[in-house]
């Protein structure tokens, strides 16, 4: 039975997380385009009808990878690894930007909330962005703690190792420029689309070579 409750959160973490992800594809590489190119009134329609519905999957599809994440981080025990650890971090941090700063940005733009519209775009876009930056390294995480180029995975180890809290170091200080920073190349799609795997090639070589 336990085998099975296991599958079945892994599944679910899956499944949740391809929402939740592709929706962030979407409004950073869909949506974000075609309200450079709409006029007035098909962006006025779209942010009263559209927006509020896909907002409402991609943060119920947050909670629910978020939820099952938890779930089967607890269950490994200690099986952790720095692998795993690394995604688990950036999904939290993907997870809080979601709630904390792009939901409330969006209800302001949407006008469902009191706000400055100036200041909320570009913090939802930052945030946004920022996400999409990570998306990259933080799937490579989950899987390589399983599946690693090694074969097999990886074993445990120090949470001291020096490849490991140089890459905890570098999400933290790019979840900081997410906050408060600024969006530099990764204002365009292919900006951060190459940040994002070159972020991945980073973070491979400090925990595999380190």
């Amino acid at each position: 039975m336990s085998l099975f409750i296991d599958f079945l959160f892994r599944w679910m973490h899956v499944l949740f997380g391809l929402a939740w992800v592709g929706l962030l594809y979407y409004f950073n590489f869909v949506q974000g385009e075609y309200f450079k190119e709409a006029d007035e009134n098909a962006r006025a329609d779209a942010m009263r009808k559209l927006v509020p519905r896909a907002l409402l999957w991609f943060r119920y599809a947050a909670v629910a990878t978020f939820g099952t994440g938890v779930y089967l981080l607890a269950a490994l025990g200690a099986g952790l690894n720095q692998y795993i650890l690394l995604g688990a971090l950036m999904g939290t941090l993907m997870f809080l930007n979601v709630w904390l700063i792009i939901w409330p940005c969006q209800k302001v733009l949407c006008g469902l909330a009191e706000g400055d519209k100036a200041k909320a775009g570009p913090r939802a876009l930052l945030a946004s962005r920022t996400n999409t930056l990570f998306s990259a390294p933080m799937l490579y995480g989950m899987l390589a703690s399983k599946h690693g180029p090694a074969g097999g995975g990886y074993e445990p180890m120090a949470m001291t190792d020096i490849g490991w809290l140089l890459a905890v170091i570098i999400v933290l200080a790019l979840q900081v420029n997410g906050v408060i920073g600024k969006i530099g190349k990764m204002a365009s799609i292919v900006g951060v689309i190459h940040l994002s795997l070159g972020l991945t090639l980073v973070l491979y070589a400090l925990l595999h070579f380190l």
